[in-house]
């Protein structure tokens, strides 16, 4: 790595009006979020912005951060999150977002995978007005959207309804959503055909979002990875907005070393003039539920209630365990599912081990598992797991492209929650040299804050807000693993958010200083 001075007047413009600030953060080695390389220097601080970036100048403040021998970047940026048992928790201390504050996250992108709610303005106000420790930034969710206006059934909207759905993604839009996530692998929403989606689409595209989905199929369930791929593009072509492929892996044994070709096919459409961007999580191990991952589509048509029933029903139950058989071989046996869900006799077991424990074919176990109902019976109670079903080659290879940025995809019970950034920092920076220090910040700063047009975020710059990390590189770590899922990341020594301490020598300090930060209000509102 090549390391810098900072020189020339454009770079110290403004020095000689070294007047007091609230906070240095002094003598770092400061990556600033573009494709500059790093160099030693100060960042100093008034009220919720930056002021100035640069060698050091005289200048007094009320409080130094001592950065000497550290890494000082921005505060990261996590577009795929799950963090709604902590920032939407009753308790205080739950809304700091520890999980991702440890990592040295400042922002986190809510309402992916189809969930966000419609109702962006009262949900964001809500947030805020409680205290978070991260910003916030939301999408509208597609599933949200269509299970308000036609519930959990596999049928297609009535005209009306679709008038219903493209109101709702209209008027979340006009409250600050930055666009529309799906998750079409998820029923309801995969009861949806591409030109619903597209028609439900367009309404966010022509307000400036972007289409961020999990899509339809990573694997080979349904439309095959590469079916899938171009089902994306094309909602991207005819609904003319950026589109964002969440997470993008080549998931289950039938699709392992299609990277090269998934990558080909969204070069093509960049070429073509499409705006395709993606992010990943650095793990070979995805997270979802057991029902979601073996149970067939048809089969929760109308919701929980209506599975069980057919569990019941002796016919459908003999059809849904020979597709249940067939989703297990492809996420590779019984043995690559571990259960994460908290609290439960299974957790931290494999389903495999459990089908031993309790003398059932792996199949069986997981249907008694997905009998389990939450309490309010309207799902199963605890079916999270990590499905170890991807190739360190396609891993490599997708974290490599220059369109690529770094997400969690954090949910409870799996690791990722806790350790992504710095897990990628520890195996595939460090250890095996994937990608160097300066792509691994880029892509989890400046390259995210431009992908989703967060505005004066991502970047150490002047007039910027001051969300600083202060991270030390031969301590920064995971501690999590699959097995102790919820233990905090070590080596982030400092982090502030909107020029808040959120931690202070590597610990917690209490302040929920978080903001939501809401898309200007587009034309056509």
């Amino acid at each position: 790595m090549v390391m810098r001075v900072f020189l020339g007047a454009a770079l110290i413009a403004g020095s000689a009006a070294a007047a007091p600030v609230d906070v240095i953060v002094r003598g770092g080695t400061i990556y600033n979020g573009s494709n500059d390389a790093p160099a030693v220097g100060d960042v100093e601080i008034v009220g919720d912005r930056i002021v100035y970036v640069g060698p050091a100048r005289g200048t007094v403040a009320a409080r130094v951060i001592d950065a000497a021998g550290s890494i000082v970047a921005p505060g990261f940026i996590d577009p795929h999150t799950h963090p709604d048992s902590y920032i939407r928790s009753v308790d205080a201390t739950a809304r700091q977002n520890l999980p991702w504050l440890a990592q040295g996250v400042s922002t986190v992108i809510i309402g992916v995978d189809g969930y966000g709610t419609p109702d962006v303005a009262a949900d964001a106000a809500k947030l805020q007005a409680s205290g978070v420790g991260t910003n916030f930034a939301p999408f509208v969710g597609f599933g949200a959207v269509r299970g308000r206006v036609i519930g959990q059934d596999d049928r297609p909207p009535t005209p009306a309804e679709l008038a219903q759905e493209k109101a709702l993604v209209a008027k979340a839009m006009c409250e600050g959503a930055y666009g529309l996530s799906t998750g079409l692998f998820y029923a309801p929403q995969s009861f949806a055909a591409t030109d619903e989606v597209i028609a439900v689409a367009r309404e966010a595209g022509s307000r400036g979002g972007m289409y961020d989905t999990h899509q339809r199929d990573e694997s080979s369930y349904s439309i095959g990875l590469m079916g899938s791929v171009r089902e994306v593009i094309r909602i991207g072509r005819e609904a003319r907005m950026p589109v964002h492929f969440a997470h993008l892996k080549a998931l289950g044994v039938d699709v392992h070393g299609q990277a090269p070709a998934l990558i080909a096919e969204i070069e093509a459409a960049r070429r073509a003039g499409i705006d395709v961007t993606a992010d990943q999580y650095p793990w070979n191990a995805s997270g979802s539920s057991l029902d979601a991952s073996l149970v067939p589509r048809w089969a929760v048509d109308g919701g929980y209630k209506a599975l069980i029933a057919r569990l019941d029903a002796r016919a459908t139950l003999v059809k849904i365990k020979i597709e249940m058989s067939e989703n297990l071989r492809r996420r590779g046996g019984a043995d690559s599912l571990l259960l994460t869900s908290a609290e439960q006799e299974w957790t931290g077991r494999t389903l495999a081990g459990m089908a031993k424990a309790w003398k059932l074919a792996p199949i069986d176990a997981a249907i008694r598992i997905i009998r389990v109902p939450s309490a309010d019976g309207k799902n199963a109670a605890g079916t999270g797991v990590a499905s170890f079903n991807m190739t360190d080659r396609d891993i490599d290879l997708i974290m490599r492209q220059p369109w690529v940025v770094t997400s969690s995809d954090g949910s409870d019970g799996h690791p990722r929650q806790y350790a992504t950034f710095p897990r990628l920092y520890a195996e595939y920076v460090r250890k095996r040299k994937v990608i160097d220090m300066a792509a691994m910040i880029r892509r989890s700063t400046g390259a995210t804050a431009d992908m989703y047009r967060l505005v004066e975020r991502g970047y150490l710059r002047p007039g910027y807000f001051a969300d600083v990390m202060v991270s030390d590189p031969q301590r920064y770590a995971p501690r999590a693993d699959y097995v102790h899922p919820r233990e905090p990341a070590a080596g982030v020594d400092a982090l502030l958010v909107n020029g808040v301490l959120a931690l202070k020598n590597g610990a917690a300090t209490g302040a929920r200083p978080g903001r939501a930060l809401l898309r200007a209000t587009p034309p056509g509102c």
